[in-house]
């Protein structure tokens, strides 16, 4: 495998690499070709996964074990998820990948080697239109040190192999060679306030507005499901607020000391104050046109505020999935002869 194999920078991928950089980390490299500002990071790319699992199968099948699963035996693919997980969170990596990552993670830290980063799955077939394969890979936050980064890649890979990614792959008969998984690793952003947004209403498909949904503190909190956020619903092109509910938002996700995150409560009167000023809900609505106008279809979004800087960072950008999946699903069944669909809608009539 020649030199540099194994990483790629998002400033040298897009959309297209999504073979070897998976969803995310295309969809990163795409917004940065977009002018738009994302962390710094890098893509540990499908061939650092492919080499690491040659060197497990070496031993024990993988891919084939899978493959080897019945949809509906749940017995049988937690035992085999649990078996996989542990022996690919303890196998040491391959030589010339801990090289070439440990090199990359020098050259994103710098100096600073308290820099923490966010290590985040991005599999092959993750945020595709026709599969909603998103979010059943894992996520690390607020890791620290190369050592613990590297166990964290380990732990994305391993996560391909989770339970509820299994069977999904088994119950939609997704070829198991054409599986890989990509790992993003970034700067974390300290926010402020963080949240998502929709260039489409989640709730009515309504494409004349931006939702927004955010709270205090890291992003996990609000894609977790773990506080209320404030929900804001702007008008596209106006950009009038024509919803505006503010939550009793009780913790927000902060750094813990030790690395990885932690709810606090959020103090006093902030809990009940609005998490985003009016000025910054234009800035996200100017933002997601743009991201939508990039992609040609409506986005779902990740952001997030920096504490010191005050500046808006994208975190993710994906295909809304739940509207343009009934926009694409046909309206009745095709009839080879069309005037049975029109008797279908019309009923027969027969002469008295």
């Amino acid at each position: 495998m020649a030199a540099g194999a194994y990483i790629a920078w998002f400033d040298e991928i897009g959309l297209g690499d999504r073979e070897q950089v998976g969803g995310k980390g295309g969809s990163l490299g795409e917004l940065r070709r977009a002018g738009i500002d994302v962390p710094a990071g890098y893509i540990v790319r499908t061939p650092a996964f492919e080499r690491f699992l040659e060197s497990l199968e070496r031993e024990a099948p993988v891919r084939a074990a899978v493959a080897a699963l019945g949809s509906d035996d749940l017995e049988a693919i937690t035992a085999c998820s649990r078996a996989l997980r542990r022996r690919m969170e303890e196998a040491e990596l391959p030589a010339e990948v801990l090289a070439e990552l440990s090199a990359a993670h020098e050259r994103l830290v710098r100096a600073d080697t308290e820099q923490p980063v966010a290590v985040r799955s991005s599999a092959t077939c993750e945020d595709a239109l026709e599969a909603s394969f998103a979010g059943l890979q894992d996520t690390y936050l607020w890791v620290k040190g190369a050592a613990q980064m590297i166990s964290r890649v380990r732990s994305c890979w391993a996560s391909l192999y989770s339970v509820e990614s299994i069977s999904y792959r088994r119950k939609h008969g997704f070829a198991e060679e054409r599986v890989a998984m990509a790992v993003v690793v970034q700067h974390m952003v300290d926010a402020r306030t963080a949240g998502v947004m929709f260039t489409r209403s989640p709730t009515t498909g309504d494409r004349s507005v931006v939702t927004i949904e955010g709270a205090w503190g890291l992003g996990s909190a609000v894609v977790g499901g773990e506080v209320t956020p404030d929900h804001w619903v702007l008008g596209k092109i106006t950009g009038e607020i024509s919803v505006r509910e503010i939550s009793d938002k009780s913790i927000r996700h902060a750094p813990s000391v030790s690395g990885g995150v932690e709810s606090v409560a959020v103090e006093g009167d902030r809990r009940c104050a609005p998490c985003l000023s009016d000025e910054e809900l234009q800035e996200l609505r100017t933002l997601a046109r743009r991201i939508e106008r990039h992609y040609g279809c409506a986005q779902d979004i990740e952001w997030a505020i920096d504490r010191r800087s005050g500046a808006i960072l994208l975190l993710q950008s994906r295909p809304e999935t739940v509207w343009s999946a009934r926009d694409a699903a046909p309206i009745a069944k095709r009839e080879e002869n069309p005037l049975l669909h029109l008797m279908s809608i019309f009923g027969t009539r027969r002469c008295p």
